[in-house]
């Protein structure tokens, strides 16, 4: 079950909560207890603005004689974490009818973008999805072979020039042959040198006006992989992104090697982007589709 692979790869977040949680919650409880909960969720990286509000409205909701009751404080807790997070859709965007759907993935170098791209393709592919992929991160070393592996590994057409050419040719060709197929989805794996690179963001711009004119409305989405170990630091990036392109949704990779799962709420509360997928190991179905309540149970099952 889905449920359970979420449980698993939120294991180091969970097992950091679970015991503080549990010595808060069964011994008496105090005026003091929303200080104790705001100080431990800070350390699971969900930010301090998005604990503030998490727990003041909880204690706004609840009466007295509810603030008394452990298991309905939890609880209240619990809920109001989803309806935090619950408030986009997080279902990939589709084309008109008649063209395929584009969806860049962007992000710096190291966050699993190309594995991420494959483990999406794979995805699309067990769903009957016809996949072109296009290879335009063109700049850094073995990105083209990279994806070539995984191309072969899940029987997918690549698009693909030589290294260093020119990505926006890259995406041009990959375009037409998404369309000449057929395709019902065209995934770009994109450069991922330093957010700070002003260049890097020109390219992606360039690439992105070379795939609006050919298709309506495209790209459809542009999603940004987060190496969710990077916690907190994660948040310039997006931003950066954010304004350079117009982010539709986040990929947040990595999420079974950190403690820190808390920056999917963080992320969602205070920069408005909806986290489409989360990455919770190294198997190619190990790219699940983000829902807030299997998130945040999975996060305080015991």
């Amino acid at each position: 079950m889905v449920i359970s692979k979420i449980t698993a790869g939120l294991k180091k977040t969970r097992d950091n909560l679970s015991s503080a949680f549990k010595s808060i919650f069964q011994a008496s409880l105090t005026d003091d207890i929303y200080e104790e909960v705001e100080e431990l969720l800070i350390q699971t990286d969900m930010g301090m603005d998005t604990v503030t509000t998490l727990v003041a409205n909880v204690e706004k909701q609840m009466s007295r004689k509810e603030k008394q009751n452990s298991s309905m404080v939890f609880d209240s807790l619990r809920q109001e974490l989803i309806s935090m997070i619950n408030t986009h859709d997080t279902a990939i965007r589709k084309a008109p009818a008649g063209f395929p759907t584009v969806v860049f993935v962007v992000g710096v170098n190291g966050t699993g973008k190309t594995t991420s791209v494959a483990k999406l393709a794979n995805r699309l592919l067990a769903d009957k999805k016809k996949v072109v992929l296009a290879a335009c991160d063109t700049f850094r070393g073995a990105a083209i072979e990279q994806l070539e592996v995984w191309a072969q590994r899940t029987g997918t057409y690549l698009v693909k020039h030589q290294h260093g050419a020119d990505a926006a040719a890259v995406a041009f060709d990959a375009v037409e042959s998404a369309k000449a197929r057929g395709a019902d989805y065209l995934l770009v794996d994109t450069a991922g040198r330093l957010h700070t690179n002003k260049n890097l963001m020109e390219e992606l711009k360039k690439i992105k006006r070379t795939v609006e004119k050919r298709i309506p409305s495209a790209p459809h989405e542009i999603l940004i992989t987060i190496d969710a170990v990077t916690g907190q630091n994660a948040v310039p990036q997006v931003k950066t992104f954010h304004e350079a392109l117009n982010l539709t949704g986040i990929i947040l990779t990595k999420l079974d090697g950190t403690a820190k799962g808390g920056i999917v709420v963080r992320i969602q509360h205070e920069l408005n982007i909806p986290v489409k997928f989360i990455g919770i190991g190294e198997s190619m179905d190990d790219l699940l589709p983000f829902d807030s309540k299997e998130f945040v149970h999975a996060l305080f099952e015991a």
